[in-house]
């Protein structure tokens, strides 16, 4: 079974809706200020706070202790942010080469598509892989990605009938991005 630790990161990344765009911002802007990463990303205070915080309990996103001059990012990010950002902006270009809005996704729709690329196909081998995942979660994920034309559902006649799901061109494009 191949490593967990790339299905571990896209949890974490994908944990809130827009920290992919958090972090391939601060990456871009070399850090950035509160005020700045509100108008550029376009989210309440309240949810820019709530992805802060997430970032920083993650180790990715720090405030910046020389903070104070008024050209002085605010948010910085940490070695391993710019990691976690060098693999968010992959994401988000992947995102926008195949139209798909940065925050149309699920929390649990790349570690989905990630887990069948690496030949999990079936319903209750993505729940064990993607075990903190409900059932019901995992459910409405791979309903969200097939109206985005990433996976497609193959009906297996035999008893009891089960169901298969593979990437489609588009989702393998994404997959690579990962």
């Amino acid at each position: 079974m191949p490593s967990s630790a790339p299905l571990r990161d896209l949890i974490a990344l994908s944990k809130q809706r827009w920290m992919a765009a958090l972090l391939a911002d601060l990456a871009a802007h070399e850090g950035g200020r509160f005020v700045e990463l509100l108008n550029r990303l376009g989210l309440s205070r309240d949810s820019l706070v709530r992805i802060l915080d997430s970032a920083a309990a993650a180790g990715w996103v720090m405030r910046n202790s020389g903070h104070g001059h008024p050209l002085r990012p605010e948010y910085v990010l940490t070695d391993l942010g710019k990691q976690m950002a060098n693999k968010a902006n992959r994401i988000i270009k992947a995102q926008s080469a195949l139209h798909i809005p940065t925050g149309a996704l699920s929390r649990w729709g790349l570690p989905i598509i990630h887990t069948i690329s690496e030949g999990h196909q079936r319903f209750n081998e993505l729940s064990r892989c993607i075990a903190p995942a409900g059932p019901r979660a995992i459910s409405q994920s791979l309903r969200a990605l097939t109206s985005h034309d990433l996976i497609v559902r193959e009906l297996v006649d035999g008893y009891p009938p089960a169901s298969l799901y593979k990437l489609t061109s588009n989702g393998a494009f994404l997959a690579h991005a990962i």
